[in-house]
C-alpha cells in the first residue's frame, strides 16, 4: 500500500512525469498567422482531423494538445532534443473518449531508451482547458512484462 493507502502494483516504476500550461489565444493567433505551416510543423493528421471536426473549440482542442506534447517531452527527459520532434508525440483518444498518445520516431526511441528490459512502458495523458488556459499532464510508467 501507498503511503495514502491506495494500492500500488508491485515492480511499478514512474520513468517520467512532465506538465504544460499554454494560451489558448497564443494558439489561435499562431493558426491565423502561419496556418498549415504552424498546423503541419506540429500537429499529426489525426490531431488536425479531430481539431478540425470542432470548429467552436477548434483553438482550444489545438492547444490543449500542444500542452500535451511539451508534457511528453518533458516527461521523456529529452525536450525537443536528440531527435524528438512535434509530430514524433500524437495524442490520440481511447474508444473510451480518454486521452493517451502515439509515439512515432525519435521520441518513441526516447521511450524505449527509458524503459527498463523486461518492463513494459503505460503513458498516462489529462487535458484540460479553461480559457485562455489549456493544461496537459504525462505521466510515463513502467511495470513488469
Amino acid at each position: 500500500m501507498s503511503p495514502a493507502g491506495s494500492p500500488v502494483p508491485a515492480g511499478l516504476l514512474v520513468l517520467g512525469l512532465g506538465a504544460d500550461l499554454c494560451n489558448i489565444e497564443r494558439i489561435e493567433a499562431s493558426i491565423a498567422r502561419f496556418g498549415d505551416r504552424f498546423l503541419n510543423r506540429i500537429f499529426t493528421p489525426e490531431e488536425r482531423e479531430r481539431a478540425d471536426r470542432r470548429p467552436m473549440t477548434r483553438a482550444a482542442t489545438y492547444a490543449k494538445r500542444f500542452a500535451a506534447k511539451e508534457a511528453a517531452a518533458k516527461a521523456l527527459g529529452s525536450g525537443f532534443r536528440q531527435g524528438v520532434f512535434f509530430r514524433d508525440i500524437g495524442v490520440v483518444n481511447l474508444a473510451s473518449g480518454q486521452p493517451t498518445l502515439a509515439l512515432t520516431g525519435g521520441a518513441a526511441a526516447r521511450l524505449e531508451a527509458l524503459t527498463p528490459v523486461g518492463h513494459r512502458a503505460a503513458i498516462h495523458v489529462t487535458l484540460t482547458d479553461d480559457h485562455p488556459w489549456a493544461q496537459a499532464f504525462v505521466l510515463i510508467t513502467a511495470a513488469a512484462a
